[in-house]
């Protein structure tokens, strides 16, 4: 039967019969590549007349069965070592999942994969049998009871060699680590079967081939052809794998949509290359939330984890200098302390500029404006630098205050009372506006010693004092600046 033409977008998957400039469905231009498809045997049956027949099934490999009778004893999660990691992914590695690792070119993508396989492989793996939730003693598929745990990183973008070498400078040279440098998926499959792992690392998807589809590595047949065999793989033996996905310059994960729908879990791995500040984040979980935030540190010797990263972002713990204010912000269900400093000088040119590093862009004018409109500060004629410290990203306004009351500091020269978090929403008409968690944001700001706390007025905390922690809550930001005004 003769092969059919159609042109598949490359960026959101769409189908046309004939080629388009433009994607209707993502609005792409130029993205449209001619493919030639064979018709399905759904296809072929289709187009059988009325009187040829319904099309035969094939026989099943395993007979249904009654979802009562269906034991839950293969999904208990298995530490990955990482504990961060095992965070985001709600507290482990499910046997038979699926995850897609994204992230930018150079974030550490490989290196913290390298690091699950290093760590995966020397776990002990008689004893993550005796804390599985069933108690039972059975062997987790895929694995080698003799051997321990065993994991294979497959990698199609380095040479063995350049591996091996990243593995040594980190310390993860490991026995029962396995390397391939292949990009064929037919001989991946082959190590599959002859090293019989419990954890499979595949680098990248993106670069992977399958025989027998058309088109280049990377392209939408390709990329779906792939994941759709991995995924098969993992549920048909119950095999754990790890995929590294490329991103797209708008940061989303390159290749058709389908892959984020075929696969069980979708991080994302975020930083920028001038700090060493790291955040995993889940984007889809079908095994848990996707609230959790895991923080790492890349280092000369890898990537380390951070268990407790709001000291990442505090430049110190003494006497406070003028300009900064610390507040608590909120990262997934993660309270975090953050810094925030703020610079005000003469301006040189006639126009005042707003500089603006780590916070939302449009928001810091507006906390500006009301602080001189309502405040009486005059900053429309002052050059504002404002920013995070610790290359931290805060976008919820919560931090409002904060940049109010570091702005205020750098102008009258005058730093903060030490020891002091400040966390509120500021309004145009200069009102202080609840944040949600405020209990969890003060009880992180109390572990890490801090005394005072300046927040919002009817906030639901009425005690004066929480966990050693003064309290003060204000109705407006001129109550606020009065608070730490030292003049008055």
């Amino acid at each position: 039967m003769k092969k059919r033409t159609v042109h598949t977008c490359s960026e959101c998957g769409y189908s046309s019969p004939k080629w388009l400039g433009r994607c209707p469905e993502c609005g792409a231009w130029g993205t449209l590549q001619e493919q030639a498809t064979a018709p399905t045997g759904a296809s072929r049956a289709a187009g059988l007349g009325a009187g040829a027949g319904a099309p035969r099934g094939l026989t099943p490999t395993s007979a249904a069965q009654p979802i009562t009778k269906i034991t839950g004893s293969a999904a208990y999660r298995r530490p990955s070592g990482i504990s961060e990691l095992d965070r985001v992914l709600g507290g482990g590695v499910v046997p038979g999942s699926v995850v897609l690792l994204s992230g930018e070119p150079g974030v550490g993508k490989s290196t913290l994969l390298l690091e699950v396989a290093s760590r995966w492989a020397a776990a002990d793996d008689d004893r993550e049998r005796d804390t599985s939730p069933t108690g039972s003693s059975s062997s987790p598929a895929g694995g080698d009871t003799e051997r321990g745990r065993t994991a294979l990183y497959v990698t199609a973008e380095e040479s063995a060699a350049q591996v091996r070498g990243r593995a040594e400078r980190t310390g993860g040279l490991n026995d029962r680590l396995y390397l391939a440098a292949e990009s064929n998926l037919d001989v991946v499959f082959g190590h599959v079967e002859q090293v019989k792992p419990s954890l499979l690392i595949v680098d990248s998807v993106q670069t992977m081939q399958a025989p027998g589809v058309e088109g280049v590595a990377g392209g939408v047949a390709q990329s779906r052809a792939v994941t759709a065999a991995l995924t098969t793989l993992a549920k048909t033996t119950n095999l754990p794998i790890l995929l590294v996905g490329h991103v797209t310059k708008d940061g989303n994960v390159a290749g058709p949509r389908v892959l984020e729908h075929l696969v069980d879990v979708v991080l994302a791995f975020e930083g920028d290359r001038q700090t060493s500040l790291r955040m995993l984040r889940g984007l889809k979980n079908r095994f848990g939330a996707t609230d959790e935030v895991g923080c790492f540190e890349q280092t000369s010797d890898g990537i380390r984890e951070v268990p407790d990263p709001s000291g990442l972002f505090l430049s110190h713990r003494g006497q406070t200098p003028d300009g900064s204010a610390v507040t608590v912000a909120m990262d997934g269900v993660r309270p975090i302390l953050a810094e925030v400093q703020a610079l005000t000088v003469d301006p040189v040119n006639k126009s005042p500029r707003r500089v603006v590093t780590g916070l939302d862009f449009n928001r810091v004018p507006m906390v500006l404006a009301v602080l001189q409109a309502r405040c009486g500060e005059r900053t429309n004629d002052k050059d504002a630098y404002v920013a995070t410290v610790g290359g931290m990203r805060i976008t919820e306004t919560a931090t409002d205050l904060a940049v109010a009351l570091a702005t205020w500091s750098s102008l009258h020269n005058q730093p903060l009372p030490p020891k002091t978090v400040v966390i509120g929403e500021v309004g145009l008409a200069g009102e202080l506006r609840r944040v949600p968690n405020l209990d969890r944001r003060l009880a992180e700001a109390a572990r890490l010693g801090y005394e005072n706390a300046i927040v919002p007025a009817g906030s639901g905390t009425d005690i004066p004092r929480i966990n050693g922690m003064r309290i003060r809550g204000v109705g407006t930001l001129g109550e606020a600046i009065a608070c730490v005004d030292k003049r008055k």
